[in-house]
């Protein structure tokens, strides 16, 4: 959700080389994003008199909504938005939990997800950074019925969230780093076929550079931030997810 959505999309066109449809008209200003004719991400339109920080917020899976936000508020959890029903699409709700991470939630209809992985401009991960995981963990155990993997090595406080034995997002706790303008928060990584040369072109369309790339156990890595402020991660991967994670398992 964003303030200007013509120049977002202009921003994103640009990196990613992404096209855009419009709708649900249920979301009001709304497009979603393409690659090859496939949505990778969608971008709302904010209200005029709503100032709030922008960022990119990841959906999570539900059969049921309407339960899951429910279970959110009993377990310490906010509901901000909804449920509603976004048309045909699906069901959604937008939620924080108890450390003031915001997430969706997702019951999919003919909407399922995103529908392209591992090529430029699309969302290949996304890790809640939070103080400490203990506590966080369990509210989303409860939500979604993950297991839990430790993934940090000697010293760290990290988790990878699996279903079915399969990683689907990861979650970090970094104490007093928690970044105080920002807080608890989920970080969403997007495929760059060159990290470096993505880094350049988000600084020639007006982003910035908030850590710059490095080359880590799971692959090139940097974190930006488009022109309204909302941070993202550009990943070069080489393995498959969770290998790339029980890789990085030593590295902070």
């Amino acid at each position: 959700m964003v303030h200007d959505l013509a120049a977002t999309q202009e921003f994103y066109a640009a990196l990613f080389g992404w096209t855009y449809e419009p709708g649900p008209q249920q979301l009001g200003p709304y497009v979603r994003a393409l690659l090859n004719g496939r949505e990778v991400a969608g971008i709302g339109q904010l209200p005029p008199d709503r100032r709030l920080p922008i960022a990119w917020t990841p959906y999570l899976a539900s059969d049921d909504v309407d339960e899951t936000a429910e279970t959110a508020r009993h377990c310490g959890g906010t509901v901000g938005v909804g449920p509603l029903t976004a048309a045909e699409a699906g069901r959604l709700a937008v939620a924080s939990d108890p450390a003031g991470a915001v997430f969706g939630i997702w019951q999919a209809a003919e909407h399922l997800g995103t529908g392209l992985a591992g090529v430029h401009g699309t969302p290949v991960w996304n890790e809640l950074l939070t103080r400490e995981t203990a506590e966080v963990a369990k509210f989303y155990r409860t939500l979604f019925g993950y297991t839990e993997e430790a993934s940090g090595g000697p010293g760290m406080d990290r988790l990878t969230f699996l279903l079915e034995g399969r990683a689907v997002a990861s979650v970090r706790g970094v104490g007093s780093a928690l970044p105080r303008d920002r807080g608890a928060h989920w970080m969403t990584f997007f495929e760059a076929a060159d990290v470096d040369a993505a880094v350049r072109r988000v600084l020639e369309l007006g982003g910035h550079v908030v850590r710059p790339a490095r080359t880590r156990a799971h692959g090139r890595v940097a974190t930006v931030a488009d022109p309204e402020g909302a941070v993202f991660s550009l990943l070069r991967s080489e393995p498959s997810i969770p290998e790339r994670l029980r890789a990085d398992a030593a590295t902070p």
